[in-house]
């Protein structure tokens, strides 16, 4: 307090000598955007392919990152809108923390998986897809498999199992994914939809915005994770668009502006900038808004399916606020394991991949399906 009273009676700071103070660190300038570079998956996945699986006459091809050799195979499902390098940074963290393999898969209509009716994300569908990828991978004597899925590909995952899609499944883990939580989240989804920006001038634009806005809280998975989550809409550019464009930078961009000089000089450069860029902007890869219709079928009733499931259960949740009734009553007579992850924003295995590597390889070494390679 004696501290605080003696700071009260200093005079202000003043203006740095030549240069704005430091309350302006966080300007967006050249330098600062080349932390925003977005990674290319190889440098976190070991290989990747295309599965081919015929559906009604129809081959649809859906995109897989693999790595690792040896052990039970974790099979990952991204949440909606996102892809399979959102598992990127997971997966480089698991692989050293136990032995196994990891095959993350693009959902349908996401990231580059391409199939006839892609506007098909039933969970019906997307479980049968996962069921057909594990076939067409392992034939008939698939390896020992552990399906863990976050968000929307976390209820994908428990519908897999609830169905015996996987018939050498190992054990289920869910990732901040609530029946309760989730269906109660839907009417006001639209409406955070509705306040995502629509385009971006560049993948890096994107990828400052997703940790700015806090919907991934790691930049180094943000720079992986994001290349899945948009694309370059060349053919959409219209001149009515491309001033949202420049809406959209300039309000990210001028936010911690303190001298208007400065400001000027740099919106003019922005301006210029997006003037060369504007004919390849970026938008998001999956327009969430158009699956509403499916939302329901992805949670309703997802509780009591997960509960059902027997095999070894384990739930992974950002708050202990997110559980239900029917969870909470499971979880108190022991019918799966539930591990809090504070500190972390929704895309959990994002935000702490760390920390949700750990909780994973705990959970397989107890049950013993797998060894640390400590």
């Amino acid at each position: 307090l004696e501290k605080q009273l003696h700071l009260n009676r200093l005079p202000s700071r003043p203006p740095l000598p030549g240069g704005p103070q430091s309350g302006s660190k966080m300007r967006m300038g050249p330098g600062r955007r080349r932390d925003f570079s977005p990674v290319p998956w190889n440098q976190y996945f070991e290989s990747m392919e295309n599965v081919v699986v015929d559906s009604d006459l129809n081959k649809d091809s859906l995109r897989i990152y693999k790595s690792g050799s040896e052990g039970p195979v974790l099979l990952l499902l991204h949440g909606g809108g996102h892809s399979a390098l959102s598992w990127a940074v997971f997966t480089s963290i698991i692989i050293n923390r136990i032995h196994c393999r990891v095959v993350a898969l693009d959902l349908r209509g996401h990231g580059d998986t391409r199939v006839k009716n892609s506007e098909d994300l039933s969970a019906e569908t997307m479980s049968k897809d996962v069921g057909n990828v594990v076939e067409v991978l392992y034939g008939d004597s698939p390896p020992p498999i552990m399906l863990i899925g976050h968000s929307m590909g976390g209820a994908i995952a428990v519908h897999a199992a609830a169905a015996n899609l996987i018939p050498s499944l190992l054990g289920l883990c869910v990732i901040d994914v609530v029946e309760g939580t989730a269906m109660d989240a839907l009417n006001s989804m639209q409406n955070f939809l509705r306040s995502r920006p629509k385009m971006f001038k560049s993948l890096e634009n994107a990828i400052e915005w997703s940790v700015k806005s806090g919907q991934i809280r790691n930049l180094e998975s943000a720079k992986v994770s994001m290349v899945g989550q948009v694309k370059k809409c060349e053919d959409v550019c219209t001149p009515g668009e491309s001033k949202a464009i420049e809406g959209i930078i300039e309000e990210e961009e001028e936010e911690d502006d303190e001298e208007h000089e400065s400001h000027s000089k740099r919106k003019k450069d922005d301006d210029d900038e997006t003037e060369l860029k504007k004919d390849t902007p970026y938008t998001w890869n999956v327009e969430l808004s158009k699956t509403e219709k499916y939302w329901e079928g992805w949670f309703r009733g997802l509780s009591s399916l997960f509960l059902s499931c027997p095999v070894p259960k384990l739930l992974l949740l950002a708050g202990v606020d997110r559980l239900d009734k029917d969870l909470t009553i499971g979880q108190m007579q022991g019918k799966f394991q539930m591990q809090v992850l504070p500190q972390c924003g929704h895309a959990v295995h994002e935000d702490a991949p760390d920390k949700v590597a750990d909780a994973v390889a705990n959970f397989m070494v107890r049950h013993r399906f797998t060894e640390s390679k400590s």
